[in-house]
């Protein structure tokens, strides 16, 4: 693991020492601008620099990003950044019902971006922002 872009996005040296650019699978993390999002970085950055990371592809995203379960020295990134509440089950394209339970326990619990008192997701945040350039 050699970079942290975000709270869902990482960069990973493969065998060949080629960069290759991550984005976590099923889950959507605060934007850079959004409340928790330096510290979603900083959580993921605590899981996988540095660390051995086996990678998992699901697909390739919009970016050429390749969609992936990452587990960084045995730990799901993915699954943990939901359960610290430092991230959003993305309902759009989640499959793993388990995320789901890490969420609802994280809000019971108010952890992480559930300490706020009306957390917004990052996909309505990223869709408000564009409406407001285009009305500009």
């Amino acid at each position: 693991m050699i970079g942290i872009s975000d709270g869902d996005t990482l960069t990973v040296l493969n065998e060949s020492k080629q960069q290759i650019k991550i984005r976590l699978a099923e889950i959507d993390a605060p934007e850079k601008r959004q409340p928790f999002g330096a510290r979603s970085k900083q959580s993921l950055s605590d899981l996988c620099f540095g660390k051995k990371a086996q990678v998992i592809p699901q697909a390739k995203d919009r970016y050429k990003r390749i969609v992936a379960r990452i587990k960084c020295d045995g730990t799901d990134a993915n699954a943990e950044q939901v359960g610290r509440g430092m991230a959003w089950v993305y309902r759009r394209y989640a499959k793993d019902h388990d995320l789901y339970v890490l969420e609802h326990n994280a809000k019971v619990e108010k952890r992480g971006l559930w300490s706020e008192p009306s957390p917004i997701a990052p996909w309505n945040f990223r869709d408000n922002r564009r409406k407001n350039v285009r009305t500009l």
